[in-house]
């Protein structure tokens, strides 16, 4: 049975002694209090809901409502987390990797700061082509090595991760929107195989491409008229 802590419920795990050694995630206001009070935990401020060893934990309020969904879809099928987040109002699906805010200072140079975002707004128009570091270090002038220290600082994620947070983003949006089929829509979205994008989608979504695409149709269907 999976344990799940919501916000500051992840200061309750660790007092019981849970999550010693393991990851966990709290809203990024509270991340360095709990970090200080456990420095066992292993606490990351970036993510809104991360497990480990079946122990669940997530950021702030929607967060923690994203992570419920998550589990219901595990557990009962991505048409049942559909159905509860169509009476909820809010979407269907939204990744643990999703990044939450952080009023944080950027170290970098104003120019170095216009180039990395040039070169992310670069990247998103041309996802569905392979996009390596390297290749984006090339556009931002940098050596692939201080490119990527420059990017984590920048944005608080890898290239790689960044890359792949997008394409998924994609994804969604093409089985959401479109009856391109799988292979097509991984090929759109920039993965360099169908079963490269069935193992990265299962895996942070929670559910297969075309389950996620069953759910959200089922999502936009209008509910039935009452008698």
């Amino acid at each position: 049975v999976p344990v799940a802590a919501l916000c500051a419920g992840a200061f309750i795990l660790a007092e019981a002694g849970l999550l010693a050694g393991r990851r966990a995630v709290t809203h990024w206001s509270l991340a360095p209090r709990l970090a200080a009070r456990h420095p066992g935990v292993l606490v990351e401020d970036a993510p809104l809901y991360v497990e480990d060893s079946g122990l669940w934990t997530s950021a702030g309020v929607a967060s923690g409502i994203d992570l419920c969904l998550h589990l219901v879809g595990r557990a009962h099928g991505a048409e049942a987390a559909a159905a509860i987040a169509r009476s909820m109002v809010t979407g269907p699906f939204r990744t643990g990797e999703h990044a939450q805010y952080l009023d944080r200072p950027t170290p970098v140079a104003d120019r170095t700061a216009e180039a990395l975002a040039a070169v992310r707004e670069r990247a998103l128009r041309h996802l569905h082509e392979p996009l390596s570091v390297a290749t984006l270090a090339r556009w931002a002038g940098m050596s692939p090595r201080s490119f990527a220290r420059h990017f984590l600082a920048a944005t608080g994620t890898t290239p790689h991760r960044w890359l792949l947070g997008h394409r998924l983003d994609a994804a969604r949006r093409l089985l959401e929107r479109t009856d391109h089929p799988v292979p097509e829509v991984a090929r759109r979205a920039g993965f360099a195989s169908e079963v490269t994008f069935r193992q990265h989608f299962t895996s942070h979504v929670g559910v297969s491409p075309r389950a996620y695409r069953g759910a959200a149709a089922l999502g936009r269907s209008a509910p039935p008229k009452s008698r």
